[in-house]
């Protein structure tokens, strides 16, 4: 079989990074191809980010629900159908797929079902799941975004009954009795909350020593609190030995990184968060010669995704951390518009937010308190706390705060932290204050409607430099 049609560029992989990119290249006139093995979306919009804030939504709602007496609303025989939450889930993931499927039509993207192989550096073939091949195809131009999966652990690898992946963990119509999510990342905070909201009893292992490890301490110390208050087991400092399935359920060793003291927990399942691992095998890269990082992701030119190939681009998870869909997308854009001539800047990492959707959630963008210090920064920190704003009072909803971190010489903004209910959401705001390099004194004449809970950010600016009102 030979090649049997010539693209412009060729995407591999549908989720957040190669639908974005395939897009953007038709909308400069390019002749794109893009090759999924699955559903359109990828992880993000199947398994991921999309079905999962569906999950914590209802978890969210059936906790609300627990408290509403607090709001003169009675609520009487109240209980969850765990199965038709999952299916929720996924009937919103699958009307996200179908959209993307859409887009795909409307910018005149061929789309290519079937598992991608190079053959040379300009040249894929395409074969269905027993290998048999389906078609060649070559463009001047690869862009490889096939993202990344669920970490193995040394001796503990997803069975999909007793150890769960995220993929498995999503689609569970079954609510755990018990489980032990081994890491505190993103993933692991988020299915804590949503099974330990649904009356699972949940027990986290984390091998740092505070739990959500990569945000600002005070961040850690502040979700905590909640998460203890809410009768969720945290386990930090150690790391999780050994797990052996027994007949009801799996038995995990955990072991102390302080004392090498060891713990035996018994719960039903076992959920593996501790982090992912990119999607390069079967792509045939070591036939290419095409250069890995020490930690299997694809080695790239950060300011325009070029491998140790030139006709070939990496973006979004396999290319490495951030690990997250609005990075992939973001740089997604910048290869498509950096190939077709339009140069872009590398982008600046630490203004890239992170985001935790549990309750309460946590969101940040630039650099924590600890970072900044260690950069040599003197800084002024601002805090305001939730239960200072008349606005959380008003939802119920007042654990958390808004921190800032301000460079005392020149004033710069340097970070933000928020914990608190729709954190996610007020993120923005200060990412874009970042990007402008935007300085305390504009945010603070800058009028935020009242009552808002993003008038917090004003506040902890405010706090930063002394001209705090409201605390």
């Amino acid at each position: 079989m030979g090649i049997d049609q010539e693209f412009d560029l060729i995407v591999i992989g549908s989720g957040p990074g190669g639908y974005v990119a395939a897009i953007r290249a038709s909308q400069l006139k390019m002749k794109v191809a893009l090759i999924e093995k699955e559903r359109l979306g990828g992880v993000c919009l199947n398994w991921g980010c999309i079905p999962s804030k569906a999950l914590l939504k209802s978890a969210e709602l059936f906790q609300e629900m627990k408290t509403a007496g607090e709001f003169g609303i009675q609520v009487s025989g109240l209980e969850a159908d765990f199965s038709k939450v999952v299916q929720r889930s996924r009937e919103v993931a699958d009307v996200n797929s179908k959209g993307v499927e859409f887009l795909m039509k409307k910018n005149k993207v061929e789309v290519i079902f079937g598992k991608a192989e190079f053959l040379n550096s300009t040249s894929i073939s395409v074969k269905d799941a027993s290998g048999t091949e389906l078609r060649q195809v070559s463009a001047k131009k690869i862009i490889i975004a096939t993202g990344a999966r669920t970490r193995a652990l040394p001796n503990l690898k997803p069975d999909g009954k007793h150890i769960l992946g995220y993929r498995e963990a999503i689609v569970r119509e079954k609510k755990p009795e018990s489980a032990l999510v081994i890491g505190a990342g993103a993933i692991g905070m988020e299915f804590a909350y949503v099974w330990n909201s649904f009356g699972s009893k949940v027990s986290i292992v984390e091998y740092a020593d505070r739990i959500i490890p990569l945000e600002d301490t005070d961040s850690s110390k502040a979700v905590a609190f909640d998460y203890k208050k809410m009768g969720i087991e945290l386990l930090t400092g150690a790391m999780v030995t050994k797990v052996e399935v027994t007949d009801k359920g799996i038995r995990a060793q955990v072991k102390s990184n302080k004392d090498a003291s060891l713990k035996t927990i018994e719960k039903e399942v076992a959920l593996l968060a501790a982090g992912v691992e990119p999607n390069t095998e079967g792509l045939n890269l070591e036939k290419l010669g095409l250069k890995l990082t020490d930690r299997g992701f694809i080695e790239i030119d950060h300011r325009t995704y070029q491998t140790s190939i030139a006709s070939i681009y990496a973006i979004g998870d396999v290319a490495g951390p951030p690990m997250l869909a609005h990075k992939a997308s973001l740089e997604a854009i910048n290869c498509v518009e950096n190939l077709s001539g339009h140069a872009n800047p590398a982008i600046n990492m630490s203004l890239i937010p992170k985001a935790t959707y549990c309750q309460p959630q946590i969101a940040s963008v630039g650099l924590s308190e600890e970072e900044a210090k260690a950069k040599g920064y003197t800084v002024q920190v601002g805090k305001f706390p939730f239960q200072a704003s008349g606005k959380a009072r008003a939802i119920g909803h007042t654990s958390g705060f808004v921190k800032v971190i301000v460079d005392a010489k020149y004033g710069e903004l340097l970070g933000t932290h928020i914990v608190g209910h729709d954190a996610t959401e007020m993120i923005a705001e200060a990412t874009l204050a970042q990007r402008l390099e935007s300085v305390p004194e504009l945010i603070l004449k800058t009028s935020h409607a009242h009552p808002t809970l993003s008038e917090a950010f004003m506040e902890a600016v405010a706090s930063a430099k002394g001209e705090a009102i409201h605390i």
